[in-house]
């Protein structure tokens, strides 16, 4: 059966037509506004891709809450419970709804699945998920470390099971793209990630912060009269590599970089610092490590970022071939001689995951 996955991002909306043995049948990215999408080009493109062939749909949801902690089939209760996770993830949550609306019009008759970033984590121990704040806080409006990019750590990790022919005990995923974050995965289970109660906490990337010191942003507020929308958006929007380096993209950071720009230079070495560092987190979290994953476009794409990250983990017993690490396209294995880790880049592919995942739900082949 064909399945229609459905990426909705903050500048996108990615449509994906796979065949039963999920080979891309049809591809299509449709510019959005403001998380809002054009009706008739929504029509246009779906019909262009043959998704009226499809049998089900699947869509990425960025938030589950603590209520859906697997993928579920759409229904207008399910669709109004995702509306009120809206207040969890209010710059990212609407985007997916807004493409589940926006499919649905299209084909109002054809079975939808919520596939969620959240899920793969929400298995994690209470000790890697739990804030150290007052338990009336974390009751009421359930402060806790929800994790995200999980539909990309669950193919990473099944893809690395693959390849080595068993998912290994102790595997670090890192999805290094404009949105970056770690997992640590205990056979097969996320055990703890960069990501927190959104996705700002962790890594330093594109256009985010990553983690900063909460009295840093209180001391803008009070200090500064910064006001909350300006804080949500200097460091959504406008920090991370962008505003160290004055560009999100990290090949003109490299370049830049290679040309001794100071600034470029100093935002590689932090990116660098904070990927180290969240590995090396990782790595305790699994009470050693086994295995390390590098997906996402950046993970995927540079050669120099994997090296240069390697190079700072020799204690944990990593090390990547230097000519293999060069020349890797797609799924290849980059593990260096004498490594005690195998090392491993592996191409993002969120939508097999959704597909498997709305198989599964539907029961279909």
């Amino acid at each position: 059966m064909r399945i229609l996955v459905v990426n909705a991002g903050s500048s996108s909306l990615k449509l994906s037509l796979l065949e039963a043995d999920d080979s891309v049948a049809g591809h299509a990215d449709l510019p959005a506004t403001g998380g809002q999408f054009e009706p008739d080009a929504v029509a246009v493109a779906l019909s262009g891709l043959g998704a009226g062939t499809a049998g089900a749909i699947g869509h990425r949801v960025v938030h589950g809450g603590r209520q859906f902690l697997a993928p579920i089939p759409i229904d207008a209760a399910v669709r109004k419970k995702l509306d009120d996770l809206v207040d969890l993830a209010p710059l990212h949550q609407p985007k997916s709804l807004a493409g589940i609306d926006a499919v649905g019009r299209v084909l109002p008759g054809v079975p939808a699945v919520a596939c969620f970033d959240t899920a793969f984590h929400a298995g994690m121990p209470a000790e890697a998920f739990t804030y150290a704040l007052p338990r009336e806080w974390r009751k009421r409006w359930e402060l806790r470390r929800y994790g995200f990019h999980g539909l990309s750590h669950a193919y990473a990790t099944r893809r690395a099971g693959e390849l080595l022919g068993e998912i290994p005990a102790r595997l670090v995923v890192c999805h290094l793209g404009s949105g970056a974050s770690l997992a640590a995965v205990a056979n097969g289970r996320s055990v703890d990630t960069t990501m927190g109660f959104t996705p700002l906490e962790g890594l330093v990337m594109g256009t985010r912060s990553g983690t900063v010191d909460p009295g840093l942003v209180l001391w803008l507020a009070e200090h500064a009269r910064t006001p909350p929308a300006e804080l949500a958006a200097t460091l959504e929007h406008r920090s991370g590599l962008l505003g160290l380096a004055g560009t999100a993209d990290m090949r003109k950071v490299l370049e830049q970089a290679d040309e001794g720009g100071d600034e470029a230079a100093l935002a590689l070495e932090v990116y660098l610092h904070r990927l180290r560092a969240g590995v090396a987190s990782m790595a305790a979290a699994l009470n050693g490590l086994d295995a390390l994953v590098f997906t996402g476009g950046v993970g995927e794409n540079s050669a120099a970022i994997r090296a240069r990250a390697v190079d700072g983990l020799g204690f944990l017993g990593v090390a990547v071939d230097a000519a293999q690490n060069a020349a890797a396209r797609g799924d290849t294995d980059i593990t260096g001689p004498g490594s005690a880790v195998q090392v491993l880049v592996v191409a993002a592919r969120e939508d097999l995951e959704v597909a498997r995942q709305v198989r599964t739900v539907l029961h279909v082949a």
